[in-house]
């Protein structure tokens, strides 16, 4: 199995679902909210998580917001961590791990 996967299959939303629920995903997800879910796409940039509670919500970890010297959490894992910003453009919700934020103190 390659070390990156793009986000597919039933653990997936549909990018049509994501687009016509992005403005109650935002509402539901607001900056500082707390998430937990599990990693359904990798790739050298960041994973993606499908959210607990939100089904039509993808969120992006990207290494921009990971510690040097970390590893991307593997498919499948479940994380935890905050939101940290929307990206209206690809209905994005980024966000910064917990694992990153304690590397960090």
């Amino acid at each position: 199995m390659d070390e990156y996967a793009w986000p597919t299959g039933s653990e997936a939303p549909a990018a049509d679902a994501v687009r016509s629920n992005w403005a109650a995903t935002v509402a539901a997800l607001p900056v500082g909210s707390r998430i937990t879910g599990e990693v359904i796409g990798r790739q050298p940039f960041g994973v993606f998580i499908c959210i607990d509670g939100v089904p039509n919500a993808i969120t992006l970890a990207e290494i921009t917001a990971m510690p040097h010297g970390m590893d991307l959490p593997a498919l499948g894992a479940f994380v935890s961590g905050e939101v940290i910003w929307h990206v209206a453009h690809n209905h994005q919700v980024k966000l910064r791990l917990d694992e990153w934020l304690a590397a960090d103190e």
